[in-house]
């Protein structure tokens, strides 16, 4: 049977690796890809998709899989073995032309999106995402579905989850949100953004996102930071994970929490199990654990009070010019300033979850044929105005801000709040683990924090299911109280509610 196993092992490497390679291919075109090789691009990415999903679903490997399912496994075997089965029997639903045809059209309707981001043309996306929206609707029905074609397609993100058991959590943290936001706009002491909104060079912008990735653990020996319209993380192996930030000169918060946000997601590729690099089990487990980890980073981390005690420190060591003046309960009160805003990564703590709320609604519309692909953006500005109470000035900070839909990502967004929830009890489970966590984070002593994330979250990959992975590490099953807990406590504290 270990010969068996060894021949399962490197049919699944190798898939792996050319799905690695497939990611290295999208980080170069939203990094470095000239525009003109963009249709090119396309084709060699259908190809190379194509390959894998050949290598996925080939009989042999299946022959493989069953032999292998009567034998005794220890923990990282057995997870090998559930997932690559849960991989390829999904795989196994989808034709080869159709995994072509989207890796194409996604490469196509990226480039797409970017021109009409910049220059606030829908109409310009609108052809393309039809064309995507169709194909996943394809994706749906292949894969098949008990209640709606969208959980077909979330469970590629979240595996298992349904929107039969999200919505009630939704629902009710819509409520409660929208409650917090009507007290605190009743507020009378309202933190001001002006100490973040201070000229910064991108060049400087940059120096401080180094040192911050540095500090906080980001391994550039193994990593990369660059540029890109929307910042995202790639990782191909924990020895090459590369992500991106965008910078504005007028808002130092827009790169600082980007930075953040990605950072996290990077320490999580980093940290799964290099021994069982190129395995099932020594992947992420779901983009809900994924997002935990950038969301922990980006708000439980980087917009805390004791955080703002080293970025003080940095601040006054790095841009002298513009922060020297600037005090941590200033920069505090400012991170956590709840100001509405149209654009999703720019959001507070508190509205974030509205933007998420109001993307699922439009994807669950389109994909059960309820709206068409040019509905979106008044539709857009109508939930804006019912979840956000405002409405964006134009499409580019409308319909088009995200990148994802020109991935095809539909079903992703939810795991952004699952993240929300995650992120909360794993940090509240860090604090009754670290102790000392406020003064190490004050100190800008990360360590502590990342080697304990490391061996309870990182480390397990995909050896246990999300939900059980949760179970095990807070003691609890996943909820929404926790995370509202943490939310009413910071927000009543820095608005004197």
């Amino acid at each position: 049977m270990a010969e068996i196993y060894t021949d399962f092992l490197e049919k699944t490497r190798e898939i792996h690796r050319l799905g690695a390679t497939l990611a290295l291919m999208s980080w170069d075109q939203e990094t470095y890809l000239p525009p003109r090789g963009v249709p090119a691009r396309s084709t060699q990415r259908a190809t190379l998709a194509s390959i894998v999903h050949e290598r996925t679903v080939a009989a042999g490997l299946g022959a493989l899989i069953e032999e292998l399912q009567a034998d005794t496994l220890d923990d990282t075997a057995a997870a090998n073995l559930r997932e690559m089965k849960r991989i390829r029997d999904r795989a196994i639903k989808i034709p080869r032309e159709l995994v072509a045809e989207l890796a194409a059209a996604g490469s196509l309707a990226q480039q797409a999106w970017l021109t009409a981001k910049a220059h606030n043309d829908w109409v310009q996306f609108e052809p393309h995402l039809t064309r995507l929206v169709a194909l996943k609707r394809r994706v749906a029905d292949a894969v098949g579905y008990e209640d709606e074609p969208y959980d077909a397609l979330l469970d590629e993100y979240e595996p298992g989850a349904r929107l039969r058991e999200l919505l009630p959590l939704f629902t009710e943290l819509r409520s409660r949100l929208v409650q917090l936001c009507t007290r605190i706009a009743a507020a009378s002491d309202k933190p001001q953004r002006a100490v973040l909104c201070q000229p910064l060079t991108p060049l400087r912008q940059e120096a401080l996102a180094r040192r911050l990735l540095q500090d906080i653990g980001f391994d550039f020996s193994a990593g990369r930071l660059d540029l890109s319209e929307h910042p995202f993380t790639e990782g191909m192996s924990p020895a090459d994970v590369r992500i991106t930030t965008r910078y504005d000169s007028e808002d130092l918060s827009v790169s600082l929490f980007a930075v953040l946000h990605e950072g996290g997601h990077a320490l999580y590729e980093m940290g799964l199990p290099i021994a069982d690099e190129a395995t099932p089990a020594a992947q992420a487990v779901s983009l809900g654990i994924h997002e935990s980890q950038s969301r922990l980073w980006e708000c439980c981390v980087g917009r805390s009070r004791p955080f703002m005690e080293y970025l003080a420190r940095l601040l006054h060591e790095l841009a002298p010019e513009q922060f020297s003046a600037a005090e941590p309960q200033q920069l505090y009160r400012a991170a956590n300033a709840v100001v509405p805003t149209p654009v999703r990564i720019n959001a507070d703590e508190v509205t974030y979850n509205l933007h998420i709320i109001l993307r699922l609604e439009i994807e669950r519309a389109l994909l059960s044929n309820d709206i068409e692909v040019a509905d979106i953006p008044a539709l857009w500005r109508e939930k804006s105005e019912q979840n956000l109470g405002m409405r964006p000035q134009s499409d580019t900070e409308g319909a088009l801000q995200d990148i994802h839909w020109a991935f095809g990502c539909f079903g992703y967004f939810p795991t952004y709040t699952l993240g929300n929830l995650y992120a909360a009890q794993f940090f509240a489970a860090a604090r009754g683990a670290l102790p000392d966590l406020d003064r190490q984070l004050a100190s800008g002593e990360f360590g502590p924090l990342r080697q304990w994330l490391r061996r309870q979250v990182h480390e397990k990959g995909s050896l246990l299911p999300a939900a059980e992975l949760c179970r095990e590490v807070t003691g609890a099953a996943l909820g929404i109280e926790p995370y509202l807990a943490y939310l009413d406590t910071k927000f009543t504290e820095i608005y004197r509610l």
